[in-house]
């Protein structure tokens, strides 16, 4: 939800005339379905990631609009908390050399940032949680000053009535705390690759996604520790779920009615079975009148979507000439731990998907939607260790999964779109070397601390370090 509102404070007029337009953009949506009337251009990809600034100790720096001023880039915006930014890079055909093309562009708007951030004398990191981040770091005086932040944070706690948000977290350690608002999702940031699909082919790339999502958590897992507990591989799942969850009107043990969630099952015809769930499920957070908008930019409709943070969203945009278009955003990848290991997660999820989708017919006769989310769920948990229920009923580790059957799958795919064969050698054996030898940025985090102490401070400066070099986490030391 990265466009910017005029106003923070909403009445019950505006929630019943927002309600109305987000009914009638759905039903010109449901039009457009029926018509097939959508780009017939699939295969392009994009993505963007988040990111920290960290000053010398190591600590979070909240300078993002400083920085952001001095950057003046329209692909560099600010995120939820001022010690967190995000990155954004066009969108290319999946074709030819768009890997290396992907890597140029992320890999110089990187060097940008880092030589912006190194006038503020602070650096700017890559990675799934902060390990010195503190629960007191968290405060609504750290809030981006953009109205839409202010403007969910308050929605929210209304819904809540004012009661705050519960974090339980049950991993190697446990944690539990309570948190006044919803900084708590400041906590985590992420890589989101985006896919744009035709119409035709959507239903099977997002269930694809669906049941890539335990085994794309597991190889990038990058945020093992919150607040110097020992918790998940990749903690920002619980973190952000609980750290936006909602009560009273909402009912908190319904998946269809949570706003950050794995979703409520297999899509069955196309993704506007998504968006009618928006309508049905999800009563709106922001609002906001944009009737000076054309109804066929379906402003409202693209608004609300964006307050409904599943981890395997879907997405319209529009072409130059105002055709609409789909894409499918997945979400579960955290940032980090360095661009050559980014890329090669792009990569692997992009030739898997396509493989996936391929196969599939209903997704449901390959693997039960529960047994799905239970996979992600304990991906999350265990990383590369957890055991799966893969297609067909297979139990086995994700290492092995990925070793045995995924990878071949990845590389033979992005072969058959006419990826560079050299780029996808190079960016597929990262990530054979990170599964074969285990070594995610999760199990270098907590090497390091095994090796060294639990020192989150030494921990996040030698990740930094580590991260400067530009090499894949798999090589690094500690």
């Amino acid at each position: 939800m990265g466009q910017e509102i005029s106003r923070s404070t909403f009445t019950a007029q505006d929630f019943q005339r927002f309600q109305t337009r987000l009914g009638q953009e759905t039903a010109l949506l449901t039009d457009w379905f029926q018509e097939r009337r959508f780009a017939p251009t699939g295969g392009i990809g994009g993505f963007e990631i988040e990111a920290w600034l960290v000053d010398r100790q190591g600590q979070p720096a909240p300078l993002n609009q400083r920085f952001l001023e001095r950057m003046a880039h329209p692909l560099v915006v600010p995120e939820l908390s001022v010690f967190n930014i995000e990155l954004n890079t066009p969108p290319l055909p999946l074709r030819g050399d768009a890997l290396r093309r992907m890597h140029t562009n992320l890999e110089s708007l990187w060097r940008d940032c880092e030589r912006v951030a190194a006038k503020l004398d602070v650096s700017v990191a890559l990675i799934g949680i902060l390990p010195t981040l503190r629960n007191q770091d968290l405060i609504p005086e750290n809030m981006s000053s953009q109205q839409r932040y202010r403007a969910i944070n308050d929605q929210i706690l209304q819904r809540r009535h004012g009661q705050p948000m519960t974090l339980a977290i049950h991993g190697t350690e446990t944690l539990r705390l309570t948190h006044a608002d919803v900084m708590l999702e400041a906590a985590t940031t992420s890589f989101q690759t985006h896919l744009q699909v035709t119409v035709d082919q959507a239903p099977a790339f997002f269930n694809a996604a669906l049941l890539l999502s335990a085994p794309m958590v597991a190889v990038t897992a990058n945020s093992p520790f919150l607040f110097g507990k020992a918790l998940w591989d990749e903690t920002r799942i619980p973190l952000f779920e609980q750290g936006v969850a909602l009560a009273g009107g909402e009912n908190a043990d319904d998946p269809t009615c949570r706003r950050v969630t794995f979703g409520s099952g297999y899509v069955r015809e196309s993704l506007l079975e998504l968006f009618a769930e928006n309508l049905t499920h999800y009563p709106p957070l922001l609002p906001v009148d944009l009737s000076a908008e054309p109804a066929a930019q379906l402003p409202h409709l693209r608004l609300h979507n964006g307050t409904i943070w599943r981890w395997n969203r879907p997405l319209v945009g529009f072409e130059a000439d105002g055709t609409p278009h789909l894409r499918i955003e997945h979400r579960v990848m955290p940032a980090g731990p360095s661009i050559p290991d980014t890329i090669a997660n792009a990569a692997f999820y992009y030739g898997l998907v396509h493989g996936l989708a391929r196969m599939m017919s209903i997704a449901s006769t390959v693997l039960d939607f529960t047994q799905c989310r239970a996979n992600f769920y304990a991906a999350a948990r265990n990383g590369l260790r957890a055991e799966v229920v893969w297609l067909h009923g297979q139990r086995q580790s994700l290492q092995s999964l990925v070793l045995a059957e995924l990878l071949p799958m990845a590389r033979r795919e992005l072969l058959a779109l006419e990826m560079n064969a050299a780029d996808v050698t190079d960016y597929l054996d990262i990530i054979a070397a990170r599964v074969a030898s285990g070594r995610t940025g999760a199990h270098w985090q907590q090497r390091f601390l095994e090796r060294n102490g639990p020192d989150l401070q030494a921990l996040t400066l030698a990740y930094l370090e580590q991260q400067h070099t530009g090499t894949p986490v798999h090589e690094w030391g500690v």
